[in-house]
């Protein structure tokens, strides 16, 4: 058991946590959950080597205990020449080396007692792998991730996200006894996020893993652990189980906070008059029974309920345009054709229309993002924009748009805002205020950096969006104000992203990669497609029922209408269980 308790932390400029506290148990599949730059990724750095940082409170773990680890950073090493296999069986291989050599070492050793607990030594690291079958551990795991064609592939020809995989595979097969996976489901395509999905739920050992992925948090854990607004909350049980409690308790909190209100607004009331009854009578009983009131009114404020997992602050996000185009073809893609050390794409055809809203679809590694940066660079004979066309771009590269070495004030300024004060006002909708706007880009989380980018993009008024991987980092209260922001924008959105939720929810129809070309596809066909070959049957219809009743509870909690919001929390409850 791992054990944090009143742990508190901060920056210069922020403060991360107080007095927080969580354990983490044997067995327990834990996903790490919390808004863009609340300190997930640091918690996780000080749990893995509290000695660098300077914090109040207990952090008990083993000493014994080993720590597996998968960053949300990691890059294939182009300049290492091995297999996907001989580096998955690295560890392994290593071990299985030292003891041929001690085997060499016992022909001319004088002292073999030394040698014997050197051997010992080896043995016993052996057996902590798993033992010296290790070669059918790994063609397990491949097959269960379906990687097994990679087998005698070089890593350096991996496409990230299936080097993601087989990071994944080699830390889960050196047996830690806990294992830490930081967004480990960033930019992975729907295949290779079924075989993660399918790697966490057939891993024994103890897992923290930080994400914000949807398809994952409902289908692979069975603790989550909330960080918001420096507190934690613990909660055994399935993420979708966590939401509804999270439901159950805001509409009771707002049931109070109702109450409180008309309270407090009576306690007002009897105040004034109080106050207008002491201008004209200054007996001392009147000021008196006026203190006693405010007191009282004081009281009643203090005692209002704080809430730092319900009140979460969601970004207001807006795409506006400085003018609509007709409806006419704005993007014409003709025969284009992409390729680097192999063909990826060829005789690509498509064209859009000025309000379309369209997904490219496919696997990792395909030329998605070389065909949208090309598109945004205009540069090519086989691709042709509308003279009216103004652009925004957000890259998942994201240092192609926003510049390490600047404050988030000068980053806007360079973007064109006039001056820091309308920077502060823009980007307090956006969740950055106070001391974060001197920070410097690089020190900001992936989170915080897509959000500025989005925030860019937003302020250009343009009328085309290429979007790539736009949900990568972000947490999920900034993903759902984004697919708001999408559905009510006027203009044309192409976009890259592997995020099943905002593909249905945001665009009109996909054009999926298949066969080095590109074809269009249906909403409907690409929702059966996807359901077809990662979902339950039934669970896509199941879902949307879910969803249409929590759009009514929001409606009923905003009218306070409680009666009828308990109503529909019961029949919320009785879908969950059949999800």
């Amino acid at each position: 058991m791992i054990k944090v308790e009143n742990l508190s932390f901060s920056f210069p400029q922020k403060e991360l946590y107080t007095n927080i506290t969580f354990t983490l148990e044997e067995g327990q599949h834990c996903a790490f959950i919390g808004t863009s730059g609340s300190g997930k990724s640091t918690l996780i750095d000080i749990l893995m080597d509290p000695q660098r940082y300077l914090y109040d409170g207990k952090l008990e773990i083993d000493p014994e205990y080993t720590i597996g680890y998968v960053s949300q950073f990691s890059q294939v090493d182009t300049t290492k020449e091995i297999t996907v296999f001989e580096y998955i069986a690295e560890p392994f291989m290593k071990i299985q080396d030292e003891i041929t050599d001690i085997y060499a070492e016992m022909a001319t050793t004088s002292d073999m007692d030394a040698l014997m607990e050197k051997y010992q030594l080896a043995l016993d690291a052996l057996e902590a792998l798993g033992g010296d079958d290790f070669e059918s551990k790994i063609n397990k795991q491949l097959n269960l991730a379906n990687l097994m064609k990679l087998k005698d592939t070089d890593v350096s020809s991996l496409s990230g996200g299936e080097f993601k995989l087989v990071q994944v595979m080699k830390e889960m097969l050196n047996r830690p006894d806990l294992m830490i996976m930081d967004e480990p489901d960033v930019f992975l395509d729907f295949e290779n996020l079924n075989a993660l999905k399918n790697l966490i739920n057939s891993h024994k050992g103890m897992l923290l893993v930080v994400t914000h992925n949807r398809y994952l948090l409902n289908h692979c854990f069975n603790k989550i652990i909330h960080l918001e607004n420096a507190e934690i909350q613990e909660f055994d049980g399935r993420y979708i189980d966590y939401n509804f409690s999270l439901l159950q308790m805001k509409m009771e909190m707002q049931e109070i906070a109702v109450a409180e209100a008309e309270e407090v607004a009576r306690n007002e009331a009897l105040i004034d008059n109080l106050r207008t009854i002491a201008t004209y009578n200054s007996d001392e009983s009147r000021g008196r029974a006026l203190k006693a009131r405010m007191k009282v009114q004081e009281r009643f404020e203090a005692s209002r309920i704080k809430a730092p997992f319900v009140d979460i602050k969601q970004p207001r996000m807006e795409f506006g345009l400085d003018h609509e185009l007709e409806d006419t073809v704005i993007v014409q893609v003709n025969d284009y054709g992409v390729s680097f050390d192999e063909l990826l794409l060829e005789h690509v055809d498509f064209e859009m229309k000025s309000t379309d809203k369209v997904a490219i679809i496919g696997a990792n590694g395909t030329g998605k993002t070389t065909l949208l940066r090309d598109i945004f660079r205009n540069q090519q004979e086989s691709i042709t924009i509308h003279d009216d066309v103004k652009i925004g771009y957000l890259s998942q590269l994201q240092g192609e748009t926003l510049t390490d070495s600047n404050s988030i004030l000068d980053e806007f300024i360079e973007a064109g805002f006039s001056t820091y004060d309308d920077i502060r006002a823009y980007l307090s909708s956006y969740g950055f205020e106070g001391e974060i706007l001197n920070q410097k880009i690089q020190s900001l989380s992936g989170g915080e950096k897509n959000m500025l980018q989005l925030a860019k993009i937003a302020s250009s008024n343009a009328n085309l969006l290429l979007l790539d991987e736009p949900t990568s980092h972000l947490d999920i209260y900034t993903q759902i104000a984004l697919e708001k922001a999408i559905k009510e924008y006027k203009g044309a959105i192409l976009m890259i992203s592997h995020d099943f939720y905002s593909v249905v929810n945001g665009m009109d129809y996909v054009l999926i990669i298949d066969n080095k070309t590109i074809r269009k596809m249906s909403m409907r066909k690409f929702r059966q497609m996807i359901y077809k070959r990662h979902f339950d049957k039934d669970y896509l219809e199941k879902e949307q029922n879910k969803k249409e009743v929590e759009m009514k509870i929001e409606l009923a909690l905003k009218d306070t209408n409680f009666e009828l919001a308990k109503v529909l929390v019961d029949e919320l409850e009785a879908l969950i269980k059949a999800l």
